[in-house]
C-alpha cells in the first residue's frame, strides 16, 4: 500500500469532518447556547489541523491530486480507519458535557453505527449535544465514504473500491454507470425521505427540534431520539404509525426505492425476491407477537397491532426506537423479538444486521444442496430475481455468517461472565455486532449501558465497528500481509 495515498485520502476525510462538527455549533447559536459552540468548533480544529499535519508529514502526501488508481487493500484501509477516525472525533464533543472517556467513545460509535445503544442517564442536555447524536447516526446511516463520494471530486473514480467496502453486500449493485452518480442518488432518496419525515411528523404535532433529530435517527435506523422515551413519550399513534412506516423503508434497498422512483411503478418492488421475504417474515414474526400480546398482555387488538409492527420492524431494521416498554412483554413476544434481532433488513439499506439478501442465498444454497445429494449429476444453479449468483458469492456468505455468529458467540461468552446476566450478555453482544441498540434487562428501552463493566463497553465499541462495516473488512486486516506499505 502507498502511504502518500493513504496520507492524502484520510487527511481529506479529516478536512471535511471537521467541517460536518461545526454543524451543532449553527444549532448552539440559534438557540443561544453559546457555550456548545466550543465543543464543536474546538473537535472540529483538531480534525482539521490533524488532516492538515497528516498530509504535510508523509512524503509526497500533498502531490497526489486525484485517487483514481487507489488498490482494494488501500480502499480497505482508508474505509475503516476513516470510521475510527470518525468515531474519535466524534467522541470530542461529549467530553465537554461531564462524559468519562470511555462514554464518550461509546456513544460516539453507538451513533455512526447507527447502533442506538446510549450511556446517558438523564436528558438534561442542550439541543446541540442530542442535534449531535442524531446527526452521527444520520451521517452513518448511508456511510460517510458514499456521501464524500457523492459531492467530493476527489472520488470521483477511486470512489468505486470505497463504496463497495463502505457499503458490502453479496453483490456489487449500482444503478447507474458512474458510482458517483450512484451514490449521489442515494442520498438524495436518503435526504428527501428524512425531509419528508420531518414534515409530517411536525404537522402531527411533534416539536421542530425533535421532529429533525428523530427523522434523522429514523432514516439512518439509528434510533437516537431527545426524548427520554423514545417514541413512546410524545403518546400519538400518528406518530408513531409515521416513523414505523419511516422505519420500514430505511430497512428498504435504497437502490430498489431510487428503480421504483425512476419508474414511477411501485409493483418493483414486489418483483425483488429481497422485498418479497423482508415483508413477509416483518409480517408474520409481527402477527404472532400481536397475537401473544393480545392473550398475554392483554392488549387491545389495535395496540397489539400498532406495537408488534413497530418493535419488530424497529429490531428487524436495527433502528432500536421504541413505542413501548417491550422489556415488560411476556417471555413468548421477547423471544420472537430477539430472534428479529438477527434478521437484519435489505442490503443497500441503512439497517444493520445479517441482511435479507444473505438469508435467502444461504437458504436457496442448502436446498441446492439436498438436491445436489439426490441427484448427484444434476446442475443446479441458485439464481437472485432471475440472475445466477456465482458460486464465489455464496461461499462468501457462507463464510460471513460463520464469523457473524463466532464474534456474536464470543461476545455474549465475555459480557455474560463479566456482567453475571446471560440475558444482557446475549442480548448485548447480538445489539452491537447487529447495530441493533437496546436489548434486555437494565439494557432495555426504557434503560441504558452506563451501568456496563468497562470490559464490555469496550467489546461492544468493537463489535460496533465491525458489525457496522459488515466483518470482512476487519478480517482483511488481521492478515499479516495487509500491512505491507512503501512511499509511493
Amino acid at each position: 500500500m502507498r502511504l502518500n495515498y493513504l496520507a492524502n485520502a484520510l487527511a481529506l476525510v479529516m478536512k471535511y469532518i471537521s467541517i460536518v462538527i461545526l454543524t451543532p455549533a449553527i444549532v448552539a447559536v440559534v438557540c443561544k447556547d453559546f457555550y456548545s459552540v466550543i465543543p464543536f468548533v474546538t473537535a472540529s480544529v483538531i480534525s482539521a489541523t490533524l488532516g492538515f499535519i497528516l498530509r504535510k508529514s508523509v512524503k509526497g502526501a500533498d502531490k497526489v491530486e486525484n485517487l483514481n488508481d487507489i488498490k482494494k487493500a488501500e480502499a480497505l484501509f482508508v474505509v475503516t480507519f476513516s470510521w475510527m477516525i470518525f468515531a474519535i472525533l466524534s467522541a470530542i464533543p461529549y467530553l465537554f458535557y461531564g462524559l468519562n472517556p470511555l462514554n464518550c467513545l461509546f456513544e460516539a460509535v453507538s451513533g455512526i453505527t447507527t447502533t442506538g445503544a446510549t450511556i446517558i442517564t438523564h436528558f438534561d442536555y442542550p439541543k446541540a449535544f442530542f442535534f449531535w447524536r442524531s446527526l452521527t447516526q444520520w451521517l452513518g446511516g448511508l456511510g460517510i465514504i458514499v456521501l464524500f463520494i457523492a459531492i467530493l471530486p476527489q472520488f470521483a473514480v477511486a470512489g468505486r473500491q470505497m463504496f463497495f467496502t463502505e457499503t458490502p453486500g453479496p453483490t456489487e449493485d449500482k444503478f447507474t454507470p458512474r458510482i458517483r452518480n450512484t451514490a449521489s442518488a442515494l442520498w438524495k432518496i436518503y435526504s428527501g425521505m428524512t425531509l419528508l419525515e420531518i414534515i409530517i411528523l411536525t404537522a402531527f404535532g411533534m416539536p421542530i427540534f425533535d421532529a429533525v433529530c428523530n427523522s434523522l435517527s429514523t432514516l439512518s435506523a439509528g434510533g437516537f431520539s431527545p426524548h427520554g422515551q423514545s417514541i413512546m413519550g410524545y403518546h400519538s399513534n400518528y406518530i408513531t404509525w409515521t416513523v414505523l412506516v419511516f422505519m420500514f423503508f430505511a430497512g428498504t434497498s435504497f437502490n430498489l426505492q431510487y428503480k421504483v422512483l425512476n419508474k414511477k411503478n411501485p409493483l418493483l418492488f414486489f418483483n425483488n425476491e429481497e422485498f418479497k421475504l423482508y415483508l413477509s417474515v416483518f409480517l408474520t414474526v409481527s402477527a404472532f407477537i400481536a397475537v401473544t400480546l393480545v392473550i398475554n398482555n392483554h392488549y387491545s387488538i389495535f395496540d397489539s397491532v400498532t406495537h408488534s409492527l413497530y418493535q419488530v420492524i424497529s429490531i428487524m431494521t436495527s433502528t432500536g426506537s421504541a413505542s413501548v416498554d417491550y422489556a415488560q412483554w411476556d417471555f413468548t413476544a421477547k423471544i420472537l423479538l430477539f430472534a428479529a434481532m438477527f434478521m437484519g433488513g435489505c442490503a443497500s439499506s441503512a439497517g444493520g444486521g445479517i441482511k435479507m439478501t444473505r438469508w435467502l442465498l444461504l437458504f436457496k444454497g442448502l436446498k441446492a444442496e439436498l438436491v445436489r445429494i439426490l441427484h448427484p449429476n444434476a446442475i443446479v444453479n441458485i439464481k437472485m430475481d432471475g440472475v445466477t449468483v456465482a458460486p464465489e458469492v455464496l461461499r462468501q456468505i457462507i463464510i460471513f455468517v460463520i464469523y457473524y455468529f463466532i464474534i456474536f458467540a464470543l461476545g455474549a461468552v465475555i459480557i455474560g461472565i463479566v456482567e453475571n446476566n446471560a440475558t444482557i450478555g446475549l442480548t448485548a453482544s447480538i445489539s452491537a455486532v447487529g447495530n441493533v441498540g437496546p436489548g434486555f434487562g437494565v439494557i432495555g428501552p426504557m434503560g441504558n449501558f452506563d451501568s456496563l463493566h468497562g470490559i464490555s463497553k469496550i467489546f461492544m465499541i468493537v463489535s460496533m465497528l465491525v458489525g457496522r462495516l459488515e466483518i470482512i473488512p476487519f478480517l482483511v486486516m488481521l492478515q499479516a500481509d495487509f500491512w505491507n506499505f512503501k512511499d509511493n
